[in-house]
Parts: structure tokens; C-alpha cells; sequence
């Protein structure tokens, strides 16, 4: 089973694209490569049950079990030692990601408070976008009378475009709501 979004990419996205940057082979045409959802969970240092709330909630967001990013140096004025859980992280390829894009694009980034597009400054300089959310709210499988606080999440969205101006135009094409 292909999701919607799949299918449009390779319906509408990859000969638009073609048609515009002048790519010869089908090859050549940028494509989604994987989505990164990270979230960073500092109050995991005093309080254990954050850290297993925050991996309930992405894991119902991204339909993945998430792994448990963990320091990588000692911070003492953090009360901080290396090796303690600070956040957690799913990587989402194939369907899954286009499943979790299409529910972002769609239903999530719409619900939020004020919404008038997403920045188009957040690539990188070599067609990858990151993209922030202030709470895991926005998402329909969250319920907010079960969530014990409000966290943050940022998006990665890893293309195999070379430039920005190409990533940006697939995100576009896609149905990414950019700001103009």
C-alpha cells in the first residue's frame, strides 16, 4: 500500500520538476530521502517518567518506536553526566515517512495557532530543511488531556536535492504550505 503523497511525487512532482530544471534522466530528479523527528527531553535528568512520555507521544505521532539519544559529555552546571537520556529521535524512511510528511503537511501544520506558512530560510545550503514545533499538541493521535507537558519537536526533512532552490521547489510541489 503507497501512501497518497508517494504517488503524487511520482505523478505530478518528478515530471514538473523534469520540466523545470531541465533534467535529462529520471535519475537526476530530487527525491525525499528520509524524515528525522527529534525532541529533547532535558528534564529527563530529574524526572524518568518525561523521557517515557515523550517516547509514548512520538511513537504514536510517526507510527515508529523512537530511540533514546543519550549526552555525549559531562556538563556540570546542568547537573549533567555523559551517557544520561536527553531526548529521543525517530529516523523514518519509505512509507512511514511519507505517511508521517503527509499528516504534517496536511492535518498538523494547519492546526497550529496563527498559521500562515512555514519559513523558507530553514535549509541548510544543501537541500535538506529543519523545521520546529513548539508543541506535540498539533498532532491528531495526541490527546491533550493525556499529555503530562507541552514539548517541542523539530522535523528534519532529508531530500537528495544538491541546492536549496531544488529541495525547495519538491517541498513545494509536495504540498509544504511555504510562507510567501
Amino acid at each position: 500500500m503507497t501512501s497518497e503523497l508517494k504517488e503524487k511525487y511520482e505523478r505530478e512532482v518528478v515530471p514538473a520538476l523534469m520540466r523545470e530544471f531541465g533534467y535529462s534522466n529520471i535519475m537526476q530528479v530530487p527525491k525525499l530521502h528520509k524524515a528525522v523527528v527529534n525532541v529533547g527531553v532535558g528534564e529527563a535528568i530529574q524526572n524518568a517518567k518525561a523521557l517515557e512520555a515523550t517516547t509514548g507521544d512520538i511513537a504514536a505521532i510517526t507510527g515508529q518506536h523512537p530511540v533514546i539519544t543519550r549526552a555525549k559529555k559531562s556538563i556540570s552546571t546542568f547537573k549533567l553526566r555523559a551517557g544520561m537520556p536527553v531526548g529521543v529521535t525517530v529516523t523514518l524512511r519509505g512509507n512511514r515517512m511519507y505517511d508521517f510528511l503527509e499528516k504534517l503537511m496536511n492535518i498538523a501544520l494547519p492546526r497550529l495557532r496563527d498559521f500562515s506558512g512555514v519559513s523558507d530560510k530553514s535549509f541548510d545550503g544543501r537541500g535538506n530543511y529543519c523545521l520546529g514545533l513548539r508543541e506535540q499538541l498539533v498532532f491528531p493521535e495526541i490527546e491533550y488531556d493525556k499529555i503530562d507537558k507541552l514539548r517541542g519537536l523539530e522535523v528534519s526533512i532529508v531530500t537528495t536535492a544538491r541546492t536549496d532552490e531544488e529541495a525547495k521547489r519538491l517541498l513545494e510541489l509536495m504540498g509544504m504550505p511555504f510562507r510567501h
